[in-house]
């Protein structure tokens, strides 16, 4: 468990910075909310490739799913915040 969150913290880092470039506007997330929030896409990811697949070890997939579900996380937080950003960056 300990290693599954250190894991998600360390692909957060990757993660939600990239979440946050596929997502057109300019987003006021700080740093540390950028990480979380990719951990927790990280997190979300693997939980629903391992749903569907039988498989142990870093999967590409998995790490797809996790920056899919970072991209909906961040814009999620846009909406809820009411920093969606339509500006242009």
């Amino acid at each position: 468990m300990a290693l599954t969150l250190l894991s998600a913290l360390i692909l957060g880092l990757i993660i939600g910075p990239l979440a946050r470039l596929i997502v057109p506007g300019r987003q006021d997330i700080s740093p540390v909310l950028t990480v979380l929030i990719g951990a927790a896409g990280a997190l979300i990811g693997a939980a629903v490739v391992a749903a569907v697949r039988e498989q142990s070890g870093f999967n590409v997939l998995a790490l797809l799913a996790g920056l899919a579900a970072a991209v909906l996380l961040v814009v999620l937080y846009g909406l809820v915040s009411g920093r969606g950003g339509t500006t242009a960056r």
